[in-house]
């Protein structure tokens, strides 16, 4: 089943299975056989913005397709309650959108 709200270009976190992995990105492709998300593991996140703030360089996003038996849950990075969503945290911290620095360094 596809959930009609997660359409490209939305942020998301993949919650996946077998091995256990979580991943933090913009949607490219969602059909019935898989996500296609552009991104990097969710635990890198940190490390990532800063190496951007830090250098004003990117380090390069990984374009992967997850095949749905292996996605447990796609969860939109959206604000909860006083926390920012993960996308908020990247935009304060470096200047621009997701989408918008993502498209500049194409």
């Amino acid at each position: 089943m596809i959930v009609p709200f997660v359409k490209p270009p939305a942020v998301v976190i993949v919650y996946l299975q077998e091995p256990r992995e979580r991943f933090w990105g913009l949607v490219r492709h969602l059909d019935s056989s898989g996500i296609v998300v552009q991104g990097i593991d969710l635990d890198s996140f940190d490390d990532w913005v800063r190496h951007i703030v830090e250098r004003g360089e990117a380090p390069h996003l990984s374009t992967v397709f997850f095949p749905l038996p292996r996605v447990e849950k796609v969860l939109v990075d959206a604000t909860s309650g006083p926390v920012p969503s993960l996308a908020e945290q990247f935009e304060r911290r470096v200047g621009r959108s997701l989408q918008e620095f993502l498209d500049s360094h194409e």
